[in-house]
């Protein structure tokens, strides 16, 4: 380009928000660059749970565009960091492939508080072994198990990928992070057990700050108390959360009334899942 050779840096404006702010990087930097570049410019204002593009101001269009693939900066440009807006409507389409199962807390010592814990555990248990079934990734926490016990003896762990006990309320922890990292094309969890409006909220707002899709099994969580379960659920629908059911879940993952599994699946949820006290808020 005009004014620079094929050495030195390249003066370039990045854009962020409402900010506009000139630098330069070494000539042919390409995307990697770029972003540290925005990191250390923004790095405090970027919230980095956010999926970001970066954009390329393009003479020709008179406007940004995507920046085009293998770009790498050979004269004067102007580039903008764009977060991507959480879509306000997730359509929640689950394939088996692409979908986890967590199933939080359900211990031994919650047995007598929690609401309706016998319908939530056998709807727990419709869920494990749909995910048997169908060859889901299932990861189990307890929650401080030397105190409230290990996972109740009705649900078989049989085959789930990994069992860990825990402190902190929210599943996402460092382990938990490691598994999801070894499934590729991980894109949805679907998320049930104890307490709805503490482990089970926590751990879906944090899932949804990692760009995961959440779908919570309404008729597979519970709290000790009716109002904070469906105060939980819905606040956590009002952030973009899909709260749905055990046979609308196993339904959607098997699509097709010829897929292998159906029969054994359609044997699951013959008999309807137990209410648990739900439908007392429609």
């Amino acid at each position: 380009g005009s004014g620079s050779g094929g050495s030195g840096s390249v003066p370039v404006l990045f854009c962020f928000s409402v900010f506009a702010r000139p630098s330069s990087v070494p000539h042919g930097a390409g995307y990697e660059l770029l972003i540290q570049k925005f990191l250390s410019l923004y790095g405090d204002q970027i919230d980095m749970h956010r999926k970001f593009v970066v954009q390329l101001f393009a003479e020709e269009w008179s406007q940004y565009i995507d920046l085009p693939k293998g770009f790498v900066v050979s004269e004067r440009c102007k580039v903008r960091l764009v977060p991507l807006q959480v879509q306000i409507t997730t359509l929640g389409n689950l394939t088996p492939s692409s979908t986890v199962f967590f199933c939080c807390d359900m211990q031994e010592r919650f047995r007598p508080a929690i609401k309706y814990f016998g319908d939530i555990i056998s709807v727990g248990q419709r869920l494990l072994q749909g995910a048997r079934l169908l060859g889901i990734p299932v990861i189990v926490t307890e929650q401080y198990p030397k105190g409230l016990g290990s996972t109740v003896q009705e649900i078989d762990l049989t085959g789930v990928k990994l069992v860990l006990p825990k402190t902190k309320f929210s599943m996402v922890l460092p382990e938990v992070e490691a598994a999801l990292a070894e499934i590729p094309g991980v894109r949805s969890v679907v998320l049930f057990g104890v307490e709805t409006h503490v482990c089970i909220q926590q751990t879906a707002l944090e899932l949804i700050g990692r760009g995961l899709e959440v779908h919570i099994v309404a008729d597979a969580t519970s709290s000790r108390s009716m109002m904070d379960r469906m105060f939980a659920l819905e606040r956590l629908a009002r952030t973009g959360i899909i709260v749905t059911t055990s046979e609308a879940i196993l339904l959607q993952l098997v699509a097709d009334k010829e897929h292998p599994k159906f029969k054994e699946i359609q044997n699951l949820i013959k008999a309807s899942a137990p209410e648990s006290g739900l439908l007392s808020k429609v």
